[in-house]
């Protein structure tokens, strides 16, 4: 456990280790010290000669003063080294989330994330006190051992052999906690997960009359969880009231042994009564080794989680980055996409499903280029190969010319921005989140950004103006109000290269135009990729590719894809029927 603390913290604290372990072994000394002193002191006392009783007194005085100083400079250092280790491991957890590609966050990842981030922390930490523990366990009995050793071999002999089946008993506990436990932590973060699914999406389901049919999902992962943590308590249980009986009837053979020792080994009673006083601290720590068992897996298994995460690999940063662009004056880079073979995990028969497969396409420089296709057929794909959510199959990702494997991470995320369909907004004020493109911003470069946006519209009717709450997730905004801040934060970034996706798709009339003209905007001076289904976005663009299958199969410019009478031009048929319906008096 120590060794995989100090594996997951980097070493962090070493030092205050060090101190607590040496703290917690002297006190247990002292602990064990002090009770070996009582049994002189209680043989003289019982046996009716105080005055040599006293002269115990002295001895006992000053392990119980050590060991209170031990103790102090124990429970200090504790509690300064799980700080500095609750601290080292958010450290290490924030910077090593920060370096995970983005497609790594998918909602079941995100939810164990938070639940690591919270309880899987404080779990890990609590193995300094648990350390504590098994430490005092161990160092205090055998303290008290050398004493029994001294007084009485067969007293010492009967504890001695308690011990291996007490030891084995604790074992089979931890094995039946750990079968359980890792099932009950992957059900909690499934319901987690379910959970905020649920929540989140609690608008849609009661405008369709579907919430008790949205439950399912999340009835089936609470189901779940709930049988989990029963099969985790019911599974601990045996093992942990085993350990205990087992102690309890190690402590029993100890009343046994003293009673025949008193009776026929000729030791007088008082000094009996002494040496069972002795070994029942002896046995004592094994009961509150029992108690700890289920808190070691639990610990354990909160450090392996942490490791696990902390050994998901980045995508690899390349060793020399070449620049994507020389200077800011060279103008948009292009983009292309040259052969490329992508896909998500393994499918049902272990193989890898290709998404894209042989899908090459160009976006020059300082134009737009809008993707068409069905659903599934790769569009979002494109875009978040682009942005490097993931590193290609085969075949390559060019911005500027440059493989985007062959550029550092920051420099892409200078170049590229992303507007997706789905906005979320950090809880704070309008100005905080557009603010988030470029903290440096000058105040007139924020409202700059946010009128080319249209977002100085939204401003005006809000009773806070530009200190207005968005809420959690921008819940305080529409879907169109959230999209022209997600465009002005893009403006105020000012990347020469912009992914969108669905931009304009589902808004109303009014945030469809305001969209539209902040689009437009957002089109000059960059290259653009855009994902659209409405008819007037699509038409804007430079150029069209329609995917199938994971390929283009089309591409040219609206007029002559029309022409053509092709794949293009029955998508953009359907876009126009479903743009266009109304509902009619018969």
């Amino acid at each position: 456990m120590i060794t995989g603390l100090l594996r997951i913290t980097g070493g962090a604290g070493r030092p205050l280790l060090v101190r607590h372990l040496l703290a917690t072994v002297a006190n247990a000394v002292c602990e064990g010290v002090a009770f070996g002193l009582l049994v002189p002191l209680l043989t003289a006392l019982l046996g009716g000669h105080t005055g040599e009783a006293a002269h115990w007194l002295g001895p006992l005085a000053a392990a119980v003063a050590v060991g209170w100083a031990a103790h102090y400079a124990m429970e200090t250092t504790a509690l300064a080294l799980s700080s500095a280790w609750r601290r080292a491991l958010y450290e290490r957890l924030g910077d090593h989330v920060v370096r995970l590609p983005l497609g790594w966050f998918d909602e079941t990842r995100t939810a164990q994330l938070e639940r690591l981030l919270g309880r899987g922390v404080n779990t890990a930490v609590r193995g300094v006190f648990l350390t504590q523990t098994l430490v005092t366990a161990v160092v205090r009995p055998a303290t008290v051992l050398v004493f029994l050793l001294c007084y009485d071999a067969w007293l010492a002999l009967a504890v001695l052999v308690a011990v291996p089946v007490v030891l084995a008993v604790f074992s089979v506990a931890r094995r039946m906690t750990e079968r359980t436990d890792a099932a009950h932590d992957a059900a909690a973060a499934e319901a987690s997960a379910r959970l905020v699914e649920f929540a989140g999406a609690q608008p849609v389901l009661r405008a369709s009359g579907g919430a008790r049919g949205g439950r399912r999902e999340l009835d089936a992962a609470l189901d779940g969880q709930h049988e989990a943590a029963r099969r985790q308590v019911f599974g601990a249980l045996p093992g942990l009231h085993l350990g205990e009986l087992v102690t309890q009837l190690a402590f029993t053979a100890l009343l046994v042994v003293g009673l025949l020792l008193a009776t026929h080994g000729g030791v007088d009673a008082p000094r009996i009564i002494a040496l069972l006083v002795l070994g029942t601290h002896f046995l004592q720590p094994f009961a509150v080794v029992a108690g700890a068992a289920a808190g070691l897996t639990t610990v354990r298994a909160a450090i392996g989680r942490i490791d696990a995460l902390l050994r998901t690999e980045p995508l690899p940063e390349p060793p020399h980055p070449r620049p994507l662009r020389v200077s800011p004056d060279d103008g948009p880079p292009g983009v292309e996409l040259d052969d490329v073979v992508f896909g998500y995990g393994p499918g049902p028969d272990g193989a890898r499903a290709a998404v894209l497969d042989g899908f090459s396409l160009t976006i020059p420089a300082g134009r737009t280029v809008a993707l068409v296709g069905a659903s599934g057929s790769g569009k979002t794909t494109v875009t978040k190969l682009v942005a490097r959510f993931h590193d290609v199959d085969a075949g390559a990702v060019r911005v500027g010319g440059v493989d985007v494997r062959q550029a550092a991470t920051t420099d892409l995320m200078d170049t590229v921005s992303l507007v997706f369909q789905d906005v979320r907004l950090v809880d704070g004020t309008i100005e905080e989140n557009i603010r988030l493109g470029r903290p440096d911003a000058t105040e007139a470069e924020v409202r700059e950004a946010a009128r080319r946006a249209r977002v100085d519209r939204i401003v005006e009717r809000l009773p806070a103006g530009w200190a207005s709450p968005v809420g959690e997730g921008g819940s305080l905004l529409s879907g169109g109000e959230r999209q022209r801040v997600a465009i002005a934060r893009t403006l105020l970034k000012d990347t020469p290269v912009v992914l969108l996706d669905e931009a304009t798709s589902a808004l109303d009339a009014e945030n469809e135009v305001a969209v539209r003209e902040a689009l437009r905007e957002l089109a000059r001076g960059r290259t653009l990729l855009i994902i659209a289904h409405q008819p007037a976005t699509i038409a804007d663009a430079d150029a069209i590719a329609v995917l199938e299958d994971g390929r283009v199969v089309e591409h040219g410019t609206h007029t002559s894809l029309l022409a053509a009478g092709g794949r293009y031009a029955d998508l953009f048929g359907s876009y126009e029927r479903a743009h266009g319906w109304r509902l009619r008096n018969r």
